[in-house]
């Protein structure tokens, strides 16, 4: 299996991005993102992106770098308040933005990676988040159609993996990786330790290796979103 272990972030997305994708991304502001992908893709000046993640990083790091470039056309997030880029951008209708709940998000994302071309939610029902999808009722409640998420190239990051592709997320970097990694027709997983095959205890795996194509080992920068701190008198 170690032909799935790639010697750069460039290496990793070689051949694998293109104009007019959607990539997925994991991460939850900036824990869990796959900064250095984020930045190969960044290099690799594909245009015209949907991006697919909880949130649009900010305005220096994350795929707030993306937005600086003007990579992306189409965000499909449940957050985008740290990023005044992001803002600018969307106020002057130079990017699109598609709302979704953020446990609809995640359920979009297993959905795709399950097969599953929608299912059926009361969440957003009532709001702008269900006008023009289908509705039905179910058991006398009222409720909102969402489509499955399968993008074409999804980018994690993960704590440790094994040359097969066996993935596990570190705390509350779990986060979104694990259903992003689902949902990819192509999934690239950076990783701080690639460790030998049979050394990952099978019980603690987070995301088995038939859902990852290619892995990279990257050192993370770890930089804080919101540094706060206390006053000691």
């Amino acid at each position: 299996m170690t032909h799935k272990v790639f010697s750069t972030p460039a290496a990793a997305l070689e051949g694998l991005t293109r104009d007019d994708i959607t990539v997925a991304v994991g991460g939850f502001g900036l824990c869990g993102i796959p900064e250095q992908l984020i930045l190969a893709l960044r290099d690799s000046g594909a245009t015209n992106l949907t991006a697919v993640s909880n949130n649009a990083g900010v305005d220096d790091w994350g795929l707030g770098l993306l937005l600086q470039t003007r990579q992306i056309k189409r965000m499909v997030s449940s957050y985008v308040g740290e990023n005044a880029e992001f803002e600018r951008q969307f106020i002057a209708e130079e990017l699109e933005l598609e709302f979704t709940p953020q446990g609809t998000l995640a359920e979009r994302m297993r959905a795709g990676g399950s097969g599953i071309p929608g299912f059926y939610t009361r969440t957003g029902v009532g709001t702008i988040v269900a006008e023009g999808k289908p509705h039905m009722d179910f058991d006398g409640e009222t409720y909102v159609m969402e489509r499955g998420i399968v993008a074409d190239l999804s980018l994690v990051k993960a704590w440790k993996a094994d040359p097969s592709g066996n993935l596990i997320f570190r705390r509350t970097a779990r986060n979104f990786n694990p259903l992003v990694a689902m949902c990819g027709k192509m999934t690239v997983a950076e990783v701080e330790e690639i460790v030998p095959i049979g050394s990952l205890d099978p019980d603690q795996i987070h995301t088995p290796g038939i859902f990852v194509d290619r892995i990279v080992l990257t050192t993370s920068e770890k930089r804080i979103e919101q540094r706060t701190v206390s006053n000691p008198s």
